[in-house]
């Protein structure tokens, strides 16, 4: 069962703000790092972050000394050790090497630091394990924060089993439940504003 709810909460609307400020400055910082390996960086998320996946490079034989074959969108990922062809000269491969050692130096430099969403919603409040049981998500539309849970979350009974030790799901600060329509419709006018 999935529940909706919404706050006008100054604490929640920065928290939520904060955490799309972050996504946002992750994509400026993997756009900076494709521009330095020539090719566009895959947006990457799992099931508690969002970071920066491979780089867009062709799928040309020649990549694969510094790089790992291109995965099924054409991205590539940098090889942790160089493999140099067989039969070439030892200047050759040291060539090779060195190469692929400024190759990691420019990688490791500039590879932005991952978002990692549990910090943001721990800030708000919430279990993180029932948000990775039950799921989550939170947008920010014209000075609200919508949510969107698989679990309810309730003031009374947080605070009472927090008063007791118990495990609680957690409450976010100024949350009112909301009906489905009015999420849909708020959903539906983030998504426009976003177009």
């Amino acid at each position: 069962m999935q529940h909706h709810y919404k706050s006008t909460a100054p604490a929640t609307l920065a928290i939520v703000q904060e955490l799309y400020q972050a996504k946002a400055e992750l994509a400026r910082q993997a756009a900076k790092l494709g521009e330095l390996f020539g090719g566009d960086i895959a947006p990457m998320r799992d099931i508690t972050s969002h970071y920066a996946g491979g780089v867009k490079l062709s799928a040309d034989k020649a990549l694969d000394v510094h790089w790992r074959r291109p995965d099924d969108w054409g991205y590539r990922t940098l090889r942790a050790q160089a493999v140099p062809p067989k039969g070439i000269d030892r200047k050759e491969r040291a060539a090779i090497r060195a190469e692929h050692e400024r190759l990691l130096t420019l990688w490791n430099d500039n590879y932005p630091a991952p978002v990692c969403t549990h910090d943001y919603w721990g800030r708000l409040g919430i279990n993180t394990g029932n948000l990775l049981l039950c799921g989550g998500t939170l947008f920010e539309h014209q000075g609200t924060a919508y949510f969107l849970l698989g679990f309810q979350i309730d003031q009374a009974q947080h605070q009472a089993n927090v008063a007791t030790g118990k495990p609680t799901a957690g409450w976010i600060e100024g949350a009112v439940e909301i009906l489905p329509s009015e999420y849909s419709a708020a959903v539906a006018a983030y998504k426009g504003a976003q177009a």
